[in-house]
């Protein structure tokens, strides 16, 4: 087989099997036809196939079966701007042009190898860019040393808690244990606690993601170790600071502040200015605590245009940079391919002293450099260049690119959310939530609402996905069904995609009330 001819003609026919369709919207999940058609393709060792199964059918009538049977089936987020699910973006195609790129040169970023890969580098250059267009660089230089590409936000908040439990008890151990460069990363946390006399260590959080108890739980804190300390019921996602101060007071206890910037159902950002990071920062230098930030999505509110319009949002993510450690997704609104996740922290001391890759001379690199190995600073050995699309993305839109896309993003979720408030057609069908929401300047890129009409709003999540034109969440707030829509496509066009969301939603609420269910 000539392998170079293979690969660009099933480039070709896999853009071919992904491609929008010409004139009208592509739909936003597969229909039930499709689903069931390549669910009986899929191979199995029945009786019947027990001597061809696993034979092998060739790459030319695998990459048939994939495009004809298995594309038709897959959700089509990536196709199209009416995916409101998940806060998953899709792809730019500079994007994906750059990961066929890492495909076909199928590197492993472990190793910082100057003489002999430029890869390391792009990747560095890659995390400077976008410590830049988010507004976390500090004076000419970077402002967080400690810089890594992860799978995700979830990966990420790993490495944060990893970090702050590293930090926030090293902090405590006797001085010469510490010159020794004994921490948890030695020890263990049983005996570095042991040692620095703490009896726990607790995250304080408001509405932080469920990623933040899972890594809790992976980096040997423990789920209850997460406690929320919301600011009140009115704005549960809003951290009380009061409260935080109250509980790093506690003896023998550490601390790490777990910050969310874009809580999941609302979007609403934990701090609501700089002086809320300021205050935080004071406390945690006090008290010897680590601030963690998940900024997976609303960390992105720094790059939006610095206009008046904005300028609310702004100010919500403002002082982020005064964090010990940020999360950052990728795959969300910059809308790089999956799995791209980032990490920043102060200093890559604290990332080698928990991830170091030790006793490998065979992974070792040569000389000294200011770029670590990748091994040394995260979960992995064995990394995916998933650094190139984000740097192809950085170089191709630019500041001005990325902050005019966010910006899109921005102004249908605030369209959205202004419709069901104000539309003579939806408000009285309707409820923006939370309760008593009414300014659109607080909207991000989550719209949270639902249907007055409990039997409608028990249903309206499978209506709106049912279409198969457009796509939307389905969560609960105040322990009943709410819908929420999540605005993270470069395809975004705010007035054709507002206009159809405002008569779908009205036409949804129509025909329940015509009995047509």
């Amino acid at each position: 087989m000539d392998v170079d001819a293979f690969l660009t003609a099933s480039y070709a026919r896999i853009r071919a099997s992904a491609a929008v369709p010409t004139g009208r919207a592509a739909p936003t999940l597969p229909s039930a036809t499709d689903l069931s058609v390549a669910r009986s393709l899929l191979p199995g060792p029945t009786a019947d196939e027990e001597e061809t199964y696993l034979r092998g059918m060739g790459a030319r009538a695998t990459l048939a079966h994939l495009t004809d049977t298995v594309a038709p089936a897959l959700e089509g987020h990536n196709r199209s701007g009416r995916y409101f699910g998940f806060v998953t973006g899709s792809t730019l195609p500079v994007a994906e042009a750059a990961d066929n790129l890492v495909s076909a040169f199928d590197n492993s970023l472990q190793v910082h190898l100057p003489d002999q890969s430029i890869s390391t580098e792009v990747e560095d250059a890659a995390l400077r860019l976008l410590l830049r267009v988010l507004g976390l660089a500090n004076d000419g230089e970077t402002g967080f040393r400690g810089r890594t590409f992860t799978t995700g936000a979830t990966a990420s908040n790993v490495l944060g808690l990893a970090c702050g439990r590293e930090a926030v008890v090293s902090a405590r151990l006797p001085r010469d244990a510490r010159e020794r460069g004994e921490g948890v990363g030695e020890l263990g946390i049983l005996g570095a606690c042991a040692a620095a006399g703490i009896r726990e260590i607790q995250v304080l959080t408001s509405m932080g993601h469920s990623s933040l108890s899972k890594a809790a739980s992976v980096v040997g804190l423990g789920r209850h170790a997460v406690k929320e300390l919301p600011h009140n019921e009115a704005e549960p996602w809003r951290l009380d600071i009061h409260a935080v101060e109250r509980e790093l007071q506690r003896k023998d206890i550490a601390s790490i502040i777990a910050v969310s910037a874009g809580e999941v159902n609302t979007g609403r950002f934990a701090t609501s200015s700089a002086e809320d990071l300021r205050q935080l920062r004071k406390l945690a230098d006090k008290y010897g605590a680590w601030i963690h930030v998940d900024g997976a999505f609303g960390i992105f509110a720094r790059a939006l245009p610095a206009t008046d319009e904005f300028a609310s949002l702004r100010e919500s993510a403002a002082g982020l940079e005064l964090a010990d450690s940020i999360t950052v997704d990728g795959h969300k609104l910059l809308n790089v391919p999956y799995d791209t996740g980032i990490f920043f922290t102060r200093e890559s001391l604290t990332l080698h002293a928990v991830f170091q890759n030790p006793n490998a001379v065979y992974l070792s690199a040569p000389g000294s450099s200011s770029i670590p190995s990748p091994l040394n600073i995260g979960l992995e050995n064995s990394r995916r260049f998933r650094a190139l699309p984000v740097y192809a993305v950085l170089l191709s839109e630019g500041r001005a690119g990325i902050a005019d896309m966010l910006a899109r993003m921005v102004r249908l979720a605030r369209g959205v959310a202004t419709a069901i408030v104000s539309d003579s057609g939806l408000k009285d069908e309707y409820e923006l939530l939370p309760v008593g929401n009414r300014s659109s300047e607080d909207t991000h890129i989550v719209v949270l609402f639902r249907a007055r009409d409990e039997g409608l709003n028990a249903a309206l999540v499978q209506k709106i996905q049912g279409s198969g034109e457009w796509y939307v969440s389905g969560t609960k707030w105040d322990c009943k069904p709410a819908c929420r829509i999540a605005v993270s496509s470069w395809r975004v066009n705010v007035d054709e995609d507002l206009e159809f969301v405002t008569k779908s939603l009205a036409k949804i609420a129509k025909d329940w009330r015509d009995g047509l269910r």
